[in-house]
């Protein structure tokens, strides 16, 4: 299997964390009651659990165009040495926004979001 099917697969057990990491503080913030219930009237998350909630959706929105870049330049036998740094920096950059992210550093999390996107345009490339 190549770097770049690895690392998809990798980035998909890296949002399943990230939901898990979400459910969790969700449910140390709000009580696991009000999560099992239909949801309505929730209150918002703060701290921690509403960032985690948010890069939770933001690997989401970033996984599907992960994964149709990296899917296409496999069957398309487009697959090289820079999709695979491409992809190395999507997952390595995730992995960073994540950790960032739960730790409240805006900036930087700007940084390790904006190496990820590096590494999608860098597989985005090999497919033109």
């Amino acid at each position: 299997m190549s770097i770049d099917l690895k690392l998809l697969v990798w980035s998909a057990a890296l949002t399943f964390l990230q939901v898990v990491i979400a459910a969790g503080l969700a449910n140390m913030q709000v009580g696991l009651p009000a999560l099992a219930g239909n949801r309505e009237g929730l209150p918002a998350l703060t701290g921690m659990a509403g960032r985690a909630k948010r890069a939770h959706a933001n690997m989401l929105e970033s996984l599907v165009l992960f994964a149709v870049l990296v899917l296409v330049a496999h069957v398309a036998g487009r697959a090289n040495a820079t999709t695979a740094l491409g992809a190395q920096l999507f997952f390595w950059g995730r992995v960073a926004y994540l950790g960032l992210y739960l730790a409240g550093i805006p900036w930087v999390r700007t940084g390790a979001w904006a190496v990820s996107i590096l590494g999608l345009v860098l597989i985005f490339l090999q497919l033109l």
